[in-house]
């Protein structure tokens, strides 16, 4: 390929995909974010000749992900989106917060003219049939494609592509470990090319925040509490006096709170603490409004803490 062709931008940012396990036969003892991203790109033989360029955003196991290294991501994916010589952006990332950073990358460029493609990895670096470098592969298949086909944000794995504002991890050890609540993979990936989905990928609304300059510190103070059978409020009285800004609450059902939860997130909201209500269930969207509080629709706590955490930004 010339090397004038635009190229794939790849940005690692450590997590199981660059994780070796001291004895390959037992990898599930292993340490995460292990390898730099040169090596990860120069272990998949069906790259070789591409137009690539790789750098290390971040080395660590996504478990530990925060807003530093979202803020360092995001400005370079913006700088990418502005330069001719990038077609498209892979990020390489553990799962553990996967579905947290999509839901990030997807509201902040989910509007954008280039592809933002993440992708990681169930096994080590060094297992026996360790799947990151087919997942790298394909991911770079995909944001070539999706370049073309006018951009979006999407997570591949497994051959699968997802709706990067939907993705979720099922299981905690299955290869294909990642799906949505309800919706069908958006497209797919195999030996014979890519296949891209018809229908709209999810953008959000429009946020006034420049991707380029979010704080390396100094995010909102947005926590998660859950109802559950015996759910006190003394927890939510404490945050709140730690100076806590917004709250997601993992309620039961369609959003229900236990009843005196329920009063400590009234005080809670009465005192200028912003309170979304999501679900605990894994499927299934929360309708209605709760107390007057927003309610989230077909997202995990920890993505709807996400869209907080933004429209707190916002405000700013």
């Amino acid at each position: 390929m010339s090397s004038s062709s635009p190229a794939v931008l790849v940005l690692a940012t450590g997590g199981t995909i660059a994780g070796l396990a001291p004895d390959p036969a037992t990898s599930a003892r292993y340490q995460p974010a292990q390898l730099g991203v040169r090596q990860l790109v120069d272990a998949v033989p069906a790259l070789a000749g591409t137009a690539l360029q790789a750098e290390q955003v971040a080395q660590l196991d996504s478990k530990d992900m925060g807003p530093e290294v979202w803020s360092r991501l995001a400005a370079r994916i913006a700088a990418a989106m502005a330069d001719e010589a990038v077609a498209g952006i892979v990020i390489t990332h553990g799962t553990d917060t996967l579905e947290e950073t999509a839901r990030l990358l997807s509201r902040l460029f989910g509007a954008g003219a280039k592809p933002v493609v993440l992708t990681a990895a169930m096994r080590p670096a060094n297992a026996p049939q360790a799947d990151g470098p087919r997942n790298l592969a394909d991911a770079v298949a995909v944001a070539r494609a999706l370049a073309v086909a006018g951009g979006g944000v999407v997570v591949v794995m497994q051959g699968r592509v997802w709706d990067a504002a939907q993705v979720r991890k099922l299981d905690t050890q299955a290869l294909d470990a990642f799906g949505t609540a309800e919706a069908a993979p958006w497209g797919a990936v195999d030996d014979a090319g890519v296949v891209l989905g018809t229908r709209p990928l999810s953008v959000g609304p429009p946020l006034s925040l420049d991707p380029a300059r979010l704080p390396a510190h100094d995010w909102p103070r947005v926590e998660i509490v859950s109802s559950h059978a015996g759910a006190e409020g003394r927890v939510v009285d404490l945050l709140v006096a730690d100076g806590v800004q917004g709250l997601v609450v993992a309620g039961t059902g369609n959003g229900t709170v236990h009843a005196q939860l329920q009063a400590a997130l009234q005080r809670a909201a009465a005192a200028g603490v912003a309170v979304v209500v999501g679900s605990r269930v894994g499927r299934g969207a929360v309708s209605g409004r709760h107390e007057g509080w927003p309610v989230a629709a077909e997202a995990t706590p920890a993505q709807v803490r996400v869209d907080l955490l933004l429209a707190l930004l916002a405000r700013r």
